[in-house]
């Protein structure tokens, strides 16, 4: 493990910030030329691969058959750690926009990166402001774009999967889009939230099959509770 440590500090920290940082720099450059649909997803698809690489994290997916390439949908996940977002973003091997806090907005270079590709910053501290979300996510949606929510909205603290949120539900009624619940499994042994440096693990990302969003309002808990049940039954008894 000490040599591992030496590993993290003189090579994989120096080099996974110097590529996060051209990661970011190249997807806030090539959004504001090109537009974000390439650009939002493909340089940070890359980015999040080499996380997952030089910190030896094996991440393995299944369930991929369930999807559809050009198809939107709104993905939502069990949030264990930080390592969630990289197994994501390299391995779901599909184009989607990010539904994440506001307050992520404010990380330097990052948090414009992320504006400028068109991921989704969700405000709600005003009626006002939860149209604008709306109005973004509608936006995004369009032509066959996909949004990955984690309905917990934080890292789980003990490595179970906590109560669900309703925004990434009510998204997907307003917008009559498929709901597919992702599992990921591992990423609480690889790095929790308490962790300020991960370990070498395997990560499994479940990608199961799609909901169909019910026409009716009414029918959001059915919805909420039908995705859940199905990321718990692609985890073990302790993390449930």
């Amino acid at each position: 493990m000490i040599f591992y440590r030496i590993y993290q500090f003189l090579i994989m920290l120096p080099v996974l910030l110097a590529a996060t940082i051209l990661a970011a720099g190249t997807t806030a450059i090539g959004s504001i030329i090109f537009g974000g649909r390439w650009w939002g997803y493909w340089p940070a698809h890359i980015w999040a691969r080499l996380f997952c690489i030089m910190s030896f994290v094996k991440v393995t997916v299944t369930g991929r058959e369930n999807i559809a390439k050009g198809t939107s949908y709104v993905f939502v996940a069990n949030h264990q750690g930080a390592y969630d977002i990289f197994s994501v973003y390299g391995y779901l091997g599909h184009n989607f926009k990010w539904m994440m806090k506001k307050s992520l907005e404010r990380i330097p270079l990052v948090g414009y990166s992320c504006r400028k590709a068109g991921h989704i910053f969700v405000d709600n501290h005003s009626p006002a402001a939860i149209r604008k979300t709306m109005q973004d996510a509608e936006q995004q949606l369009a032509d066959g774009m996909s949004v990955v929510v984690f309905p917990e909205g934080s890292r789980t603290l003990d490595g179970k999967v906590h109560a669900f949120r309703r925004g990434a539900y009510t998204l997907a009624v307003e917008f009559g889009l498929p709901v597919v619940p992702l599992t990921i499994d591992g990423a609480y042994r690889v790095m929790p939230r308490t962790a300020i440096l991960p370990r070498p693990g395997h990560i499994k990302l479940t990608i199961h099959r799609p909901i169909e969003a019910p026409a009716e309002g009414h029918e959001l808990k059915s919805l909420m509770d039908q995705s859940r049940e199905m990321i718990i039954s692609s985890l073990p008894q302790e993390n449930r």
